[in-house]
C-alpha cells in the first residue's frame, strides 16, 4: 500500500511530489518497521507513550506532545530551512555556492560519512532495547523511549539522504543500516562504542551524556558541510540531540544527588550496601565512558580530517564564529603529543589536527557538565570531586593507543596497568552491583531508591503524570 507522505511521514522535502523517491522509501520502510519491532524497546510496542513528535521545523511544529504507540510514531524527514544564497564557509572552495547535489569527486567520501553517522542511530536503540524492563520510574521510561524514537528518526534522516542523492549505492547502504546489529560477531556496527553493552541505567545515563555528546559535535561539524542537504539535515537533528544529552546530564546529576543524600543519612562513603551508587564507582564509570567516547573523534593526526576540511565536506564546531581565514593553509594549533615516552604540548599544522580541535571543544563541554555534578556534591557538604580522566587514558585509537596511562596522564608499564586498572575502571563486582539495583518502578510519581526525582516533569506535566500507559 502506498504511503501518504504528507500525513504518515511529516516532511518538508516534497516526498509527495517525488515518485522515484517514494518508491525507494516504500521499499525501505517495511524493513525499517521489521527492524524496529525486532530490535526496538523490548516488551513495550503496544503501550501508549507520551512522546514528542516533530511535524515541521518551525517553533510551533517541531515539538508536539501526545500519547502514541511507538510503532505508530510518525517518523518524519526534516531539513532546516534553507539559507538564501548559502556559500561554503571553509576550505579550498570557500566562498563558492553550496552544493545542492553530490559532486562526483566527493561521492564516495560523503556516502561513507553519512553511512557512518547513520549507523550510530539504530545501534544505540539496539544497545538500549532491554532497559525499559528495569526502569527507575515512568518519567525515565518515557525519556528512554523518546531518545529511542528520535534515534529512529535520525536513521530515517540519513536513509533519506542515501536514497535521494546516491542512487543504487545509496539504496544498498540504507538496507545495510538495517542489517548490522550492535555487538554482533559477524555484522557489528561500524564504530566500537556502538558495540558496547548498555546493561543498566547508570551506563545509559553515562552513554547519553558522553556518547550522545560526541554525536552533537559530529553533527555540528557535518552541519557546516558544503553539501547543503546534509548540512540542513544535521542542523535539525541537533535540536533533538540536545534532549538526549539532557537525559544523560540530569540522570547522572540525580544519581549524584541521591548518593550524597544516602552518604549523609548513613554517615558513610560506602553506601552500596544501602542501595546506592558510590561516588568512586561513578568516577570509574565516568572514566570508561569518556575514554570510549573520545575515541569516536578519530586519530589526533588525520589526513582524512584534513582532506574533509579542505574539500568543504566537514567543518569545525561553529566554523563561522572562529576568527581565522577558514582555509588553514599555514595555521598552527596546539595539541598534546606523545614524544619519546612523554606527553608534550606541540604546535602542529592545524589542518592535520582538525579532529583534535573538535575533541577539545567536546572535552570543554563535558567539563561544564561535570562541574554541575560537583556543585551538587558540594551543596550536600561532601568533599569529593569528580573529574575527567586525561585524554590519553584507555585509548584504542590514535597516538596513545599502544601506551598505558593513569587517569592523571602519567605513563605506566603494562604490568602496572594490569595490577591497577581496577582502581580506574568499573570492576565486575561494581557492574554486578549496578545491575542489582535495577528494580523496575512504574507507579506514577515513584522513583527507585538509587536516583533522586527530577526537579520538574516533561512539557509542564507533574512528576506523577502517567507518562507511559502500562495498563
Amino acid at each position: 500500500m502506498a504511503i501518504d507522505y504528507n500525513e504518515r511521514i511529516p516532511n518538508n522535502v516534497d516526498l509527495g511530489e517525488n515518485r522515484r523517491l517514494q518508491r525507494a522509501l516504500e521499499a525501505w520502510q517495511p524493513g525499517y518497521l521489521e527492524w524496529w519491532n525486532e530490535m526496538g524497546p523490548s516488551g513495550f510496542m503496544d503501550v501508549d507513550v507520551y512522546l514528542r513528535t516533530a511535524i515541521s521545523v518551525d517553533k510551533d511544529g517541531w515539538a508536539n506532545f501526545g500519547h502514541v504507540k511507538m510503532p505508530d510514531y510518525r517518523w518524519g524527514i526534516f531539513l532546516a530551512e534553507p539559507e538564501a544564497d548559502r556559500r561554503i564557509a571553509f576550505g579550498a572552495h570557500k566562498g563558492e555556492a553550496a552544493w545542492q547535489d553530490v559532486p562526483g569527486e566527493h561521492r564516495a567520501t560523503l556516502r561513507r560519512l553519512i553511512v557512518t553517522q547513520g549507523d550510530t542511530e539504530p545501534a544505540s536503540v539496539e544497545q538500549q532495547r532491554l532497559l525499559g524492563l528495569t526502569c527507575p520510574s515512568l518519567y525515565d521510561l518515557r525519556n528512554l523511549f523518546q531518545v529511542n524514537i528520535e534515534e529512529g528518526r535520525h536513521l530515517w534522516a540519513m536513509a533519506y539522504l542515501l536514497h535521494a542523492h546516491f542512487g543504487r549505492d545509496g539504496r544498498e547502504e540504507a538496507d545495510g543500516l538495517l542489517e548490522r546489529r550492535s555487538g554482533d560477531v559477524d555484522k557489528p556496527r561500524i564504530l566500537g562504542a556502538f558495540n558496547e553493552e548498555t546493561p543498566d541505567w547508570l551506563s545509559f545515563f553515562m552513554f547519553t551524556f558522553f556518547t550522545d555528546r560526541d554525536g552533537k559535535y559530529q553533527l555540528a561539524s557535518l552541519a557546516e558541510s558544503a553539501f547543503d542537504p546534509l548540512a540542513r539535515t544535521c542542523r535539525f537533528m541537533l535540536t533533538e540531540e540536545a534532549h538526549h544529552m539532557f537525559v544523560g546530564d540530569t540522570g547522572v546529576q540525580r544519581i549524584v544527588q541521591r548518593t550524597c543524600e544516602l552518604m549523609n543519612e548513613h554517615d558513610s562513603d560506602d553506601i552500596a550496601r544501602h542501595g546506592g551508587v558510590n561516588l568512586d564507582t561513578l568516577q570509574r564509570y565516568l572514566n570508561f565512558h569518556f575514554a570510549v567516547s573520545i575515541d569516536l573523534f578519530g586519530a589526533e593526526f588525520s589526513t582524512n580530517g584534513a582532506n574533509y576540511f579542505s574539500a568543504g565536506i566537514k567543518g569545525r564546531y561553529k566554523e563561522e564564529k572562529i576568527d581565522d581565514d577558514h582555509v588553514l593553509t599555514d595555521a598552527l594549533y596546539g595539541v598534546a603529543k606523545l614524544d619519546h615516552g612523554a606527553i608534550i604540548e606541540s604546535e602542529e599544522a592545524a589542518l592535520t589536527v582538525i579532529n583534535e580541535r573538535l575533541r577539545d571543544d567536546y572535552v570543554e563541554d563535558c567539563e561544564r557538565g561535570i562541574a554541575r555534578w560537583n556543585r551538587t556534591i558540594r551543596e550536600n557538604g561532601i568533599d569529593v570531586t569528580l573529574s575527567l580522566p586525561h585524554r590519553a587514558f584507555q585509548r584504542a585509537i590514535g597516538q596513545f593507543r599502544n601506551t598505558h596511562f593513569t587517569p592523571e596522564g602519567a605513563i605506566i608499564s603494562a604490568e602496572e596497568w594490569d595490577a591497577r586498572q581496577h582502581e580506574w575502571l568499573p570492576s565486575e563486582a561494581e557492574r554486578a552491583h549496578a545491575i542489582s539495583l535495577m528494580q523496575r518502578v512504574v507507579e506514577p510519581g515513584k522513583f527507585a531508591g538509587w536516583i533522586a526525582p527530577p526537579r520538574r516533569g516533561i512539557n509542564g506535566q507533574p512528576l506523577d503524570f502517567d507518562y507511559v500507559h502500562l495498563s
